[in-house]
């Protein structure tokens, strides 16, 4: 089972902005109960789509700067970035279908 790493910190996600093509990443948080609902379909997209996209969460708590960055105001909230630029944001728990498809539209 394939799963979405965290990313530590600003300075990883910027990196990470600046070397891939496309990027999802998940803004969670531990003690936030829908976040947990949306954690194992982000791992379903890492597997489903792993050879074309990087799939990562990163969560909120400890990096506050990046949610202050792109306006995160609510959680979960789910960016999808290509070529660095944010090209989406989904805001709250959605079906499966509704993430990979916005994901499929930047393939």
């Amino acid at each position: 089972m394939v799963t979405a790493s965290y990313i530590q910190d600003e300075t990883e996600f910027d990196s990470l902005l600046a070397n891939e093509s496309l990027l999802v990443v998940d803004c969670t948080a531990s003690w936030c109960g829908p976040c947990k609902l949306v954690a194992p379909l982000m791992d379903q997209l890492a597997g489903e789509f792993g050879d074309r996209v990087k799939v990562f969460k990163l969560d909120l708590d400890a990096n506050k700067a990046v949610a202050k960055r792109f306006g995160i105001r609510s959680i979960p909230a789910v960016m999808y970035f290509k070529g660095g630029e944010l090209t989406e944001t989904l805001i709250g728990v959605k079906p499966y279908e509704e993430f990979s498809k916005s994901l499929e539209k930047l393939l």
